[in-house]
């Protein structure tokens, strides 16, 4: 009986939703153990590190990894399966860009430790005692995880061989990108394996969008009853469905929800956030300085906007001096 491939699924810097999404192949999932072994998913099964420490280098035949990476366990992890693995896929966007927990680059280790275990308003701490990577108790050395200066999106730690967007990554993409790698059907490495069109193009509203938009007005969408039929940027809302990466099957977009950008560029874009901006520049139908500054300034949180899911891997990256 020939032996299966080996899979790992490792859960770094996330809240669980991307795990959820492997669940969420449902029946589709048998088909998966059926033909892989599963050798290493803590959030299922009890396997330690150890244990892949102990298999030969390259034993795994995929890792698929999703999370960002903001602690020193999370980086160990991640590259023990870089060294023990043929191929890893980046999975979701925390893995991929940074994803939501990036918009902490806009803040020091520094703030977030002082609001955290000081200056919080339910916090109780007189001792101003902070989370140290080694403290001693009782004659024992105890240890934590050394917490980074900043988020950082996997590439940015190991070398990584395929990517699989989304805030999780919708089923049928999935269940596509495993069978790829199973049946050695891949892209070029580095490849994304999500569709290479922009959100816009699959879109439902898209018969709806003017030529040209025209902006002579900025609204939020909880500010307007927002019309579920016509182009949020031709009501004035803002979406990024322009600079963003199809294949979320308009989640968003179909609960009336603007899109935010959670698969990322499209191909051959490193900044989403700055594309956007040059897109939402041209749109303005506004006369002079002034007049553009008030339109602007109606958007609450800029860099939120544009930057949601990928601070870490963008231009600005994080927290200038």
């Amino acid at each position: 009986m020939a032996t299966k491939p080996k899979v790992a699924i490792a859960w770094l810097g996330s809240c669980g939703g991307c795990d959820e999404a492997v669940v969420d192949l449902n029946e589709a999932i048998l088909n998966v153990t059926a033909a892989v072994d599963v050798i290493f998913w803590p959030v299922a099964m009890d396997y330690k590190y150890h244990h892949i420490e102990a298999m030969p280098d390259g034993e795994i035949a995929l890792s698929i990894i999703n999370g960002h990476v903001r602690n020193s366990e999370q980086e160990e992890v991640a590259r023990l399966l870089r060294k023990k693995s043929q191929l890893v896929l980046c999975f979701g966007a925390c893995a991929c860009f940074g994803g939501t927990p990036g918009m902490a680059n806009f803040r020091t280790k520094e703030d977030i430790f002082n609001w955290v275990y000081r200056d919080a308003p339910t916090v109780v701490n007189p001792k101003g005692n902070y989370p140290q990577p080694k403290s001693h108790v009782d004659g024992k050395e105890l240890t934590l995880p050394e917490f980074y200066e900043q988020v950082y999106a996997l590439n940015q730690l190991i070398d990584v061989d395929y990517y699989l967007p989304g805030c999780p990554p919708p089923p049928d993409l999935i269940a596509n990108a495993v069978t790829a790698v199973l049946e050695g059907k891949l892209p070029p490495k580095g490849s994304a394996l999500a569709p290479h069109k922009a959100l816009c193009d699959t879109c439902k509203r898209n018969t709806s969008k003017p030529p040209k938009i025209a902006l002579k007005d900025i609204k939020r969408i909880h500010e307007v009853e927002a019309s579920p039929d016509i182009c949020f940027l031709a009501q004035g809302i803002i979406c990024l469905g322009p600079a963003t990466r199809a294949g979320c099957g308009e989640a968003c977009i179909n609960i009336n929800i603007p899109c935010r950008g959670c698969f990322g560029g499209v191909e051959g874009v490193t900044d989403s956030g700055a594309k956007f901006l040059s897109a939402l520049a041209s749109m303005l139908d506004v006369e002079d300085e002034k007049e553009v500054k008030e339109l602007v300034d109606k958007i609450d949180d800029l860099a939120g906007y544009l930057y949601r899911f990928s601070l870490p891997v963008s231009t600005l990256r994080k927290k200038r001096f």
